[in-house]
């Protein structure tokens, strides 16, 4: 199925977002970087199908949201969130992000706690300040130093690198890597800005002030798997699954077993 679409007046101008509608219960999502709310395009059906009434987000910048007008913090990501539950009238939700979208949603929860129900994180990220200075200078550093060549080899290498780092084991889709490709570099923001936020963002300080019902969603095959056992370790209080695999894109790995996990750890409420 393919939601509709709406936008929301928020605080740097329109915010796009993806909606199923119906009476369903609502659950937020929020997208990792640099993509958009079509991140989320597989597992919105099964979402649905389990009862869920969804809206995905595009952050400022990505997808078809407005820019902010300087380089955006989380904090910026996550003020457009209750923009959206407004212009949609819904006053509380449970809120699932991955990876950047994890640390946005955990941002929601620590500043408008009534909006929020349960939250999913979905790659946590508790790093050390110099493990986050690392991620600066080699991930930030490269992206702000992309060459669009003449030629669209940046395109193919982007392609190359999504492949590897959705782990070629488990066989990705190349029309879906298509889609995450193109995502990095149709939005109106600069493409660094989702993982320069995420590295200047204390995940492990937010998270010992996380007081709402949480759910630690990770997978061996993802690049930070390490940080989520890290996390998993700081909050024992936290519930903790893992799916099979799927390198950083799980979510379109397995979008049936992740709606699965996430619907019944709703449920169990």
């Amino acid at each position: 199925m393919i939601a509709r679409r709406g936008y929301a007046d928020g605080p740097f101008g329109q915010v796009h977002f993806h909606y199923t509608g119906g009476e369903g219960r609502p659950i937020v999502l929020s997208h990792q970087s640099p993509q958009s709310a079509r991140q989320f395009d597989l597992l919105v059906p099964a979402l649905v199908a389990r009862g869920l009434r969804v809206i995905a987000v595009d952050h400022p910048g990505f997808g078809s949201s407005d820019p902010t007008p300087d380089v955006p913090t989380i904090a910026d990501y996550a003020s457009v969130f209750p923009a959206v539950l407004d212009h949609l009238h819904i006053a509380r939700a449970d809120f699932a992000g991955h990876h950047t979208g994890a640390q946005v949603v955990t941002e929601v929860a620590l500043r408008w706690p009534d909006r929020v129900i349960n939250l999913v994180i979905n790659g946590p990220t508790p790093f050390t300040e110099a493990e986050l200075q690392e991620l600066r200078d080699t991930v930030t550093a490269e992206e702000k130093d992309m060459v669009h060549h003449q030629d669209g080899s940046h395109l193919a290498h982007t392609f190359q690198v999504r492949w590897q780092l959705h782990g070629s084991s488990h066989h990705p889709d190349p029309a879906v890597l298509t889609r995450i490709v193109a995502e990095k570099f149709i939005g109106y923001g600069e493409m660094w800005w989702g993982h320069n936020a995420a590295f200047q963002y204390d995940h492990a300080e937010a998270m010992t002030r996380i007081k709402h019902r949480t759910l630690i969603l990770t997978n061996p095959d993802d690049v930070i798997y390490d940080a989520a056992l890290r996390a998993r370790d700081m909050r024992p209080d936290f519930s903790f699954v893992e799916l099979p695999g799927g390198g950083v894109d799980a979510v379109d790995a397995y979008p049936e077993e992740w709606a699965q996990v996430v619907s019944e750890f709703l449920a169990a409420e």
